[in-house]
């Protein structure tokens, strides 16, 4: 069954490094982070609040950026998502890290080891770790390459999910003339807009299969995935493209929606939306065949509604007039029931805000603000 994170128990870290003095500049990765932000904060996605998704961009030092990743993962009891794009860069044994501006390639103690991201990540109490790569090289994070001396098999971390960019040895592309570098754009527009086909919820097994086969067909490097247990089935986002089968002329049980697959309020009321199609009745008729009958006004607000209605007893006599049994009502119920539950969690206390003198660390929007569009060309990331 797929799974939504708690967005009050989730955090996002978005890193991304487009300045270098040595290395050659990738303007367009500063352009991926807030539309990343944007996304994941988005009813749509994960509805995280703004104050659980942090931007960390053109960290100067490794502390900038672990240190932003460490306090998420001590806050996060239910899903952690770690993005990094920039510069992926190979150490003299062949192994990962990631670029700074002052790196150099060859020279791991100028950048960041993926080791040491890992090792923040697999120490806290998360239930489910998504790490997300958009740099060269990236597939050197699965334990692709040859030997025994693996860098991070993240089979080994239960409830995982790594998506790389690139192979091993492979190269991320930043295309002339496209905001966004190869990979996080394609996986914008996913989100944004949706995948033709799929259900009304994207999971990342979903999303990891139509990225390959986008990123494929335009003859771009293809993504690679490890996953361990059920992380795939995580949803990601609800599908913009998704469209309810037309119903057919004589409707059977087995065309019916299921609302074990609803893991959103919205996607449980467009569920019963969906359900009214399939029985080609009309508002007025659904509401003349309720017991006792409901106004067809009330029928048109529930089919209508962004939340869930605050009791059961409108949706259940909506549904029996759909034509559900008891036994079937009973699993809407328990549905209805999971997710009004969700919506009435309380709101989990925050870690202590900064002293107002502190440093600070993020300048994302302020360099966004200032910054120059760069002319965008044709670059390996």
């Amino acid at each position: 069954m797929r799974a939504l994170p708690d967005p009050a128990a989730s955090r996002a870290v978005l890193i991304g490094v487009s300045h270098y003095t040595v290395l050659e500049p990738l303007p367009a990765v500063a352009n991926n982070l807030p539309a990343l932000a944007q996304a994941l904060t988005s009813p749509t996605s994960w509805n995280l609040p703004a104050r659980h998704c942090t931007v960390v961009a053109e960290p100067e030092t490794s502390r900038d950026m672990l240190d932003p990743v460490k306090e998420a993962a001590e806050a996060t009891s239910d899903t952690l998502l770690v993005y990094l794009a920039g510069h992926g860069l190979l150490d003299g044994r062949g192994e990962l890290f990631f670029g700074l501006p002052r790196s150099v390639q060859g020279r791991s103690y100028t950048g960041v080891t993926y080791q040491a991201l890992r090792e923040i990540i697999t120490d806290c109490a998360a239930r489910r770790f998504v790490i997300i790569l958009d740099c060269c090289m990236s597939g050197r994070a699965l334990g692709l390459m040859g030997g025994e001396d693996l860098l991070a098999d993240q089979a080994e971390i239960d409830g995982s999910y790594l998506l790389a960019a690139a192979p091993e040895n492979g190269r991320a592309l930043a295309p002339p003339g496209e905001t966004h570098t190869a990979f996080t754009g394609e996986l914008l527009n996913a989100l944004q807009h949706g995948i033709p086909g799929q259900p009304r919820e994207l999971d990342l097994n979903t999303v990891y299969q139509h990225l390959r086969s986008e990123l494929a067909a335009k003859g771009r490097p293809t993504p690679q995935k490890r996953d361990r247990n059920t992380a795939g089935r995580l949803v990601l986002a609800r599908n913009q493209a998704y469209r309810p089968a037309t119903a057919p002329a004589h409707p059977t049980e087995t065309d019916w929606p299921d609302p074990d697959d609803c893991h959103t309020p919205l996607a449980f009321l467009e569920a019963l939306a969906e359900m009214r199609a399939h029985t080609g009745l009309t508002i007025h008729a659904i509401s003349r065949r309720t017991n006792p009958p409901l106004a067809p006004g009330t029928v048109s607000r529930l089919l209508n509604a962004t939340t869930l209605p605050a009791t059961w007893k409108t949706t259940g006599r909506y549904l029996a007039a759909c034509g559900l049994t008891p036994d079937q009502l009973d699993v809407w119920h328990s549905a209805w029931q999971h997710l009004r539950a969700q919506e009435q969690e309380p709101a989990r206390p925050e870690p202590p805000v900064p002293a107002a003198d502190a440093p600070r660390r993020h300048s994302f929007w302020d360099r966004l603000a200032g910054r120059e569009d760069g002319r965008r060309r044709y670059r390996g990331t």
